[in-house]
Formats: C-alpha cells, sequence, structure tokens
C-alpha cells in the first residue's frame, strides 16, 4: 500500500516522502497514529502544492537574506571606549554589545550568537566582523573602536 508520511518514522522514511509498505503496517501503525496517510491521487497533488509552496519560501526568505548581508557589510560601528597603553581596552566589546548598537542604530536585529567572533575585542582599531545572516549567507560587518 502506497502512502504519504506525515512524520519521520525510523526505517520507513522522512515527513513528506511517498512510500510503499505493506498493508497492515499502513492500517494497524502508520494510520492510526497519524504518521500516514493513503497515498490518493488528491493527497499526492495537495503534497505537491505544499512543496512547491515550502520551495518558493524558502527561495524568497534566502532573497531576504541576501540583501540583509548586502546591507550589513555596508555598515560601519563605532564604538567609544576609555583605552590605556598600546591600546588595549578597559573593558570588551563582545557580540552582544554590537547585537544591541546594530539593533539600536540601524534597526537590525540580529541574534548574538549569529555574529561569529572568536574572542571579545579588547583593542583600539578596526576590524572586520562575519554575522551570518542563513545557512551559507553573512556579512561582513566593519567595527571600529576608538578612544574617547
Amino acid at each position: 500500500m502506497k502512502v504519504i508520511l506525515l512524520k519521520d518514522v525510523k526505517g520507513t522514511g522522512k515527513k513528506g516522502d511517498v512510500v510503499n509498505v505493506s498493508d497492515g503496517h499502513a492500517r494497524n501503525f502508520l494510520i492510526p497514529r497519524g504518521f500516514a496517510k493513503e497515498a490518493t491521487d488528491s493527497n499526492i497533488k495537495t503534497l505537491k502544492h505544499q512543496k512547491q509552496m515550502q520551495k518558493r519560501k524558502q527561495e524568497e526568505e534566502l532573497a531576504k537574506a541576501k540583501a540583509l548581508a548586502e546591507k550589513i557589510s555596508s555598515i560601519t560601528l563605532t564604538f567609544k571606549s576609555k583605552a590605556g597603553e598600546g591600546g588595549r581596552l578597559f573593558g570588551s566589546i563582545t557580540s552582544k554589545d554590537i547585537a544591541e548598537k546594530l539593533k539600536k542604530e540601524h534597526k537590525i536585529k540580529v541574534d548574538k550568537r549569529k555574529i561569529v567572533l572568536d574572542n571579545p575585542i579588547k583593542e583600539l582599531g578596526a576590524r572586520f566582523v562575519e554575522i551570518k545572516v542563513y545557512p551559507e549567507v553573512s556579512g561582513k560587518l566593519k567595527v571600529q573602536v576608538v578612544a574617547e
């Protein structure tokens, strides 16, 4: 019997797959528990339509993410901080500080975990910080640290 899986089923397949299983397995386990539904022509058409809608939504999100990455790449954030000899800061600038300033000054909300910063910034000068906007899409934000 052909069924469309509504959830991931170990040993059978992933959500959205059309699989051929034994009649007993489908009628006694998959369908009653809501893991699958029978693969009729109308159900298959509905599944194809849902997959097309999902693909279109992902493409739109990708386009928005690329536009945001370009916008981020054109921004320069300037932090003023007290510094000692040799350009060492008293304190540091963390990914949280960068996210807050980006939101405050440019109205761009970015999760601090998406900012790739190996160590907090502890020296004066400029550097580029990578911000992951979407899987495989990131922007380079210029961070300028100047002395007060």
